[in-house]
């Protein structure tokens, strides 16, 4: 992934700023994704950031692998689980399109709030895809910058800042892109808010190619 400088500079203040936007849909994207990943004996955790989702998901599954590939929002990631006491979370730095686990370890793949972010989703996906086992889920609320005008100005705003999103979805194009890169949807639900979250819940339909 590129900008990557962004979120080394942005870690300390990025629960601050990500409470901002999510606000109200946050309770429940966490709700929906600790019920997610429900029971699951392995679960990656990509983008985690300072883990927020983390600590939710931690909760409800056998074992997360929370990963970033922003040294200070590993930093943060580690003080908050060593904090929260979860001792079945393992902290490390991996990047989404090199992903360094054996093919087929987890059964479920957490990417929070961080399709946007990427300039290849397409790459992102097929490299979740090859750690993914079979019949894995995909668990990947996404913010939805052009749901709503206000979202759509809010956007705007947030680019001219340096914000470094690479494409704004709606609930309908996010729903496009998860089809057209081969996953199938069992749940979507859009949580409104300042920038709306599409929650998708999806496996992938085929295995990685190799």
């Amino acid at each position: 992934m590129s900008d990557k400088g962004y979120w080394e500079r942005h870690a300390r203040n990025y629960d601050a700023s990500l409470r901002w936007v999510l606000g109200r849909p946050l309770t429940r994207m966490l709700e929906f994704a600790s019920e997610a990943v429900r029971g699951k004996a392995r679960v990656l955790e990509v983008a985690a950031g300072t883990g927020i989702v983390t600590s939710a998901i931690a909760q409800t599954s056998d074992s997360v692998v929370a990963t970033d590939y922003a040294v200070a929002m590993v930093e943060a990631l580690e003080e908050r689980v060593r904090g929260a006491g979860l001792k079945n979370v393992t902290c490390e730095q991996a990047d989404i399109y090199a992903l360094h686990y054996p093919e087929g370890e987890f059964d479920a793949v957490v990417a929070a709030n961080v399709l946007h972010l990427v300039p290849d989703l397409p790459e992102a996906l097929s490299a979740i895809r090859k750690v993914a086992a079979p019949g894995a889920i995909l668990v990947a609320p996404t913010f939805c910058h052009d749901q709503t005008k206000s979202s759509w100005l809010v956007s705007r705003l947030l680019a001219l800042s340096g914000f470094p999103g690479h494409r704004r979805f709606t609930g309908h194009s996010l729903r496009d892109a998860f089809e057209e890169n081969g996953l199938r949807i069992t749940k979507f639900e859009l949580l409104s808010g300042l920038i709306p979250v599409g929650f998708v819940v999806a496996y992938f339909e085929s295995p990685a190619q190799t």
